[in-house]
């Protein structure tokens, strides 16, 4: 089906170097999207399916490198493999600090390439399933009423039922009857397995 087949964008001033690689990488059977700038991917409705960006560094107006940066503070940032003719080392450095898969020299090789590919798709999942976890954590944690929010705090500071009712001003009893509300509705089937949520938040 076509949103099993992972999407590829292609970024690159380069028409030639456009038309070459998206017809290799389709008759890899990949799935693709191409743009002559970053402008005009960054106006595009690209829609948010599994896949990876390849983005050439040197272009006129925005270049690879700010484009990496732009997409940084997205929620849904792709993995990005970086292409060149000019590649130099501080450059490429630059980009592989900033999480970019790979940096490519053109004229690519297109078994590196694909192997480039590969690593971002696997990235690609695992971003998004921590995304999703994410997500449903944060659901959870929106089910909670602000005092069951606040002994999730003390809970899983390590504080125990006699503690957190001092610190809140209440009766052990009422502790006990928030602590088990919280370990219900955040399907925490553990102390070890709520603390673990609480990281996963940043609480």
């Amino acid at each position: 089906m076509k949103d099993e087949i992972p999407l590829i964008r292609l970024v690159d001033d380069e028409p030639a170097t456009r038309t070459a690689l998206e017809r290799l990488l389709r008759a890899a059977g990949y799935r693709t999207e191409t743009f002559a700038s970053a402008g005009d991917f960054l106006a595009s409705k690209s829609a948010n399916e599994p896949g990876c960006l390849v983005l050439d560094v040197h272009m006129p107006g925005v270049d690879g490198l700010e484009l990496q940066r732009i997409l940084q503070g997205s929620a849904e940032a792709l993995p990005i493999i970086f292409l060149t003719c000019h590649g130099t080392i501080r450059r490429s450095v630059e980009a592989m600090k900033a999480g970019a898969v790979d940096f490519l020299t053109k004229p690519v090789e297109m078994g590196d390439l694909l192997q480039a590919i590969q690593h971002a798709l696997e990235r690609d999942r695992s971003q998004r399933e921590d995304r999703r976890e994410r997500a449903e954590l944060r659901r959870r944690y929106d089910s909670l009423t602000p005092r069951e929010r606040e002994v999730l705090v003390l809970v899983v500071a390590g504080h125990l039922n006699k503690q957190i009712a001092g610190q809140l001003g209440t009766s052990e009893q009422n502790i006990k009857f928030h602590r088990g509300h919280v370990m219900e509705k955040m399907e925490a089937e553990s102390l070890a397995d709520l603390v673990r949520m609480a990281e996963r938040m940043h609480l």
